[in-house]
């Protein structure tokens, strides 16, 4: 499997989560540039992950058959369908819908965000959870790249 090349353009800050996109500031979700997309990649799906949590890998979101481009749109509405681009939201975190980082006050935790490049659109209820996706599109992954990110 190919890597995925991408940056987070509003991300600067020595790899910290800025605080609009996080739980104490406006929740929304960061615009996602894509460096190397494969011609064959139809869709794109999104993980992020809190890889300090008790639980461990807890989910924050999780959205896939997002059209195959250069650019996620940052603030990427709640819902589980959305039909203006085509994309799924699974559930996480109790709900379908980007959930920033929060962790406990004077706490830091570590956030990994994965994008994948998929060959097809993956057919699966929104109600469905990251590991159901990641079963389902395990055949049809052709990049994958991760980036990890910290707040307090």
């Amino acid at each position: 499997m190919e890597q995925l090349i991408f940056s987070l353009p509003d991300f600067i800050n020595n790899n910290k989560f800025p605080i609009e996109y996080t739980g104490r500031g406006k929740d929304s979700s960061p615009e996602i540039a894509i460096g190397n997309l494969s011609d064959d990649a139809e869709t794109l799906a999104v993980t992020l992950e809190d890889i300090s949590h008790p639980i461990k890998n807890f989910t924050h979101w999780v959205i896939w058959n997002i059209p195959a481009a250069g650019k996620i749109e940052k603030a990427i509405p709640k819902g589980k369908y959305l039909s203006d681009i085509g994309a799924t939201q699974g559930a996480a975190y109790g709900m379908h819908k980007y959930a920033g980082p929060k962790p406990p006050r004077g706490k830091t935790h570590t956030y990994r965000i994965t994008v994948y490049a998929l060959d097809c659109p993956i057919d699966l209820s929104a109600n469905k959870r990251k590991k159901h996706f990641l079963k389902k599109a395990e055949n049809h992954i052709l990049q994958k790249g991760c980036l990890e990110y910290s707040f307090e």
